[in-house]
């Protein structure tokens, strides 16, 4: 690795993704980076400043833990992203999220345990990924049950996952040895 290489691994390996209880591993048995991480270091000045916007949306937003991941995981359906499903599956359970929310998000069933909120969440992950706005309904049901400073991290954090979707996609990049795909292959 180059010297901004190593500095990008070295945050990412050694910042806030690294503390605590891991619910995926964020490197190989060798040390490399798994998922996103590793294409990010193709381009070091543009996957530093990539990889801080993601632990910003992680660790320094007010959004709480289940509706972070209840949108990540849309987007991980919507765009069949098989490495992004399997990393936040494990970090939804970790913010409470139970075996019939994840089947029903997968499948893109209604969950009778969601909240307005919750729903709310599921809804505007929905519009902002196949229209990538919100009808004038849409975007004042959103304030009115999140809040403006919560439906602006939600809004970033939608962008940010479907730009690692993207990536995920594009480098081809493997799920970790032994973890079976959730999508089919076919679109």
């Amino acid at each position: 690795m180059t010297e901004e290489q190593r500095a990008v691994h070295d945050e990412i390996t050694g910042g806030p993704r690294a503390a605590g209880p891991q619910a995926f591993r964020l490197t190989d048995r060798d040390g490399r980076l798994e998922g996103p991480f590793n294409a990010m270091l193709a381009a070091p000045g543009v996957g530093g400043p990539l990889q801080r916007l993601g632990a910003a949306i992680r660790y320094a937003t007010d959004l709480p833990g289940r509706w972070r991941e209840i949108a990540i995981l849309e987007v991980a359906v919507a765009r069949r992203s098989d490495f992004e499903w399997y990393a936040h599956e494990r970090v939804g359970r970790n913010a409470g999220l139970t075996e019939e929310e994840l089947s029903a998000l997968r499948s893109q069933a209604d969950a009778a345990t969601f909240d307005e909120a919750e729903r709310t969440v599921r809804l505007v992950c929905r519009a902002l990924v196949a229209h990538r706005d919100l009808d004038d309904d849409l975007y004042a049901r959103a304030e009115a049950a999140l809040g403006t400073t919560s439906l602006y991290e939600l809004v970033v954090l939608v962008g940010y996952y479907d730009t690692l979707a993207l990536s995920l996609a594009t480098f081809r990049t493997p799920l970790p040895a032994g973890e079976p795909p959730v999508f089919a292959t076919e679109p």
